[in-house]
């Protein structure tokens, strides 16, 4: 389509940044650049006032922007301020099931991602699982042993069914892999629905199958046989596909709300109060050693902050522009 010339005439109006978004993208510079951690402190709201130029209401619009994408946690009080945190699974899955709310996704579309990618991180796995590892894959086919009468408590042995993935997930050293997997898993366990028309014999068959290939594919990787493995949790991607079906299971379209984050992170943290420390400490120890660095918390510093961030607040002209919304 052809530009009208008397407008491409007119001055087209450029929207700024407020000062509290540039001041939030100078803050992510200072995190990437800085090479700051989960755990490592930004400087105190002060010397972030007085490394950007602006006023505190600026600086906690900016750090309340950052918080809100999962990056850090603000913390009031003398010590408090920003803490840089790892973005929450369930921040993410948020996000991604929102975008995905306005498109077609399909149970077929998803099992055939995940028969794709899980006999892969299975194998991946395989090396790295502890013998805690193996505790917690048992306690897990304990409890979705399909003994209950309930249909409630049938539904929620299936969704408990995935966490056995999650296991094995939390053992592979690809951490991409290991995101994506974890994100597949968490749709299925939010938004896959049955009918209730659905007999509870079919909730006892899908059940018992899941069981009775966890443990085979349990076996396999204490016998440190990756191949195997991977061929069972081929085969078992391709059984859920087929039960889910058969039981009219379907995408229930649906916004996540903050609610439901809340319901997915008290769920986390019941399993890993739930599950010994010993795999959380060896899972923290492969992590750091794959991505090759050992930190410890730390909080930056403003000179070394000021030198990276990209805002020129200590400039005259800088101090002239400065806005005070104090």
């Amino acid at each position: 389509m052809a530009l009208d010339p008397q407008t491409m005439r007119e001055p087209l109006e450029i929207k700024q940044q407020k000062r509290g978004d540039l001041v939030a993208e100078a803050i992510k510079r200072l995190i990437t650049e800085g090479n700051l951690l989960p755990g490592d402190r930004l400087p105190r709201e002060v010397e972030l006032q007085q490394m950007f130029g602006v006023s505190k209401s600026t600086i906690r619009e900016a750090l309340k922007s950052l918080e809100v994408q999962g990056l850090i946690k603000v913390s009031t009080g003398p010590s408090g301020g920003g803490m840089v945190v790892e973005v929450p699974l369930e921040r993410t899955f948020q996000l991604l099931q929102n975008y995905l709310f306005f498109k077609e996704v399909s149970i077929d579309d998803i099992y055939t991602v995940r028969q794709l990618l899980e006999p892969e991180l299975a194998a991946g796995a395989v090396p790295h699982l502890t013998e805690a590892d193996f505790e917690a894959l048992e306690h897990n086919m304990a409890c979705c042993s399909p003994a209950s009468q309930d249909r409630r408590e049938l539904l929620r042995q299936r969704q408990a069914d995935v966490d056995f993935h999650d296991i094995l997930a939390a053992a592979n050293p690809n951490s991409f892999l290991r995101f994506t997997c974890e994100l597949v898993n968490e749709m299925i366990r939010q938004l896959i629905v049955f009918g209730n028309e659905t007999p509870r014999r079919e909730h006892e068959k899908f059940g018992t199958a899941n069981v009775n290939i966890h443990r085979q594919i349990t076996d396999a990787a204490r016998a440190g046989d990756a191949s195997r493995v991977r061929e069972l949790m081929q085969i078992h991607m391709q059984e859920a596909r087929t039960y889910i079906k058969r039981m009219n299971g379907k995408l229930r379209g649906r916004l996540i709300l903050d609610s439901d984050i809340v319901d997915m992170q008290q769920r986390a943290r019941s399993h890993k109060n739930s599950s010994a420390t010993a795999p959380k400490t060896a899972r923290t120890i492969r992590t750091s050693r794959a991505a090759g660095t050992t930190k410890t918390t730390k909080t930056m510093k403003p000179a070394k902050a000021s030198a990276t961030a990209g805002v020129a607040a200590k400039s005259p002209a800088a101090r002239k522009r400065r806005v005070v919304d104090d």
